[in-house]
């Protein structure tokens, strides 16, 4: 068994987040000491391990409450909705990064925004030693293995609309050829 002092050390936590997770009903000791004084279980350990790790996870305490004793399906479900909303702060704050490389773009030098753009990336790209075709090999890959990803990336480096859908039409037309064609020479050898 462990006392609050230990968990708190072990868990880099102050003994008042301890006794508030226990105040929400998210993690209580096992038991107490002769004493009085909480002490904790090996699966109470556990448990806080989980707490923790979905708190890392950007969960809410009540979040956490309710899913730390559900079964995987319903924690999936949790974090499947955590990360939607994470996804869609990510493009909101895109969005306002674009505005801002805008307005600073129109006002000044906005080669100090940290930003990558399309440029930036290109000129990696080729002095990575990828071509043209290599480029476009690498969209195909990417929009056929992760499409989503594919969009976002698309529009971080600062991408229009239009530009996006046609890059994305052209990999897509290309991986389903690829693709095609890989299974017209299988099926064609044997």
């Amino acid at each position: 068994m462990y006392t609050i002092g230990q968990v708190a050390k072990k868990f880099s936590l102050s003994r008042s987040a301890l006794l508030y997770y226990d105040s929400k009903g998210v993690l209580s000791s096992s038991g107490r000491s002769i004493s009085n004084y909480r002490q904790y279980s090996d699966e109470d350990i556990k448990l806080l391990e989980r707490v923790m790790l979905f708190r890392s996870a950007g969960l809410s305490i009540d979040i956490i409450k309710r899913i730390v004793k559900e079964k995987q399906d319903k924690i999936q479900l949790a974090l499947e909705q955590r990360l939607l909303r994470i996804n869609n702060e990510m493009q909101e704050l895109r969005n306002q990064q674009k505005i801002i490389v805008q307005i600073v773009g129109a006002e000044g030098d906005s080669r100090n925004s940290n930003m990558m753009n399309k440029e930036t990336w290109v000129s990696m790209l080729k002095s990575a030693g990828l071509d043209e075709n290599g480029m476009k090999k690498w969209h195909c890959e990417f929009e056929a293995t992760s499409p989503e990803a594919h969009q976002e990336f698309l529009e971080s480096i600062g991408i229009d609309d239009d530009e996006i859908r046609m890059i994305r039409k052209w990999s897509k037309m290309k991986s389903n050829k690829i693709l095609n064609l890989t299974g017209a020479e299988s099926t064609s050898s044997s």
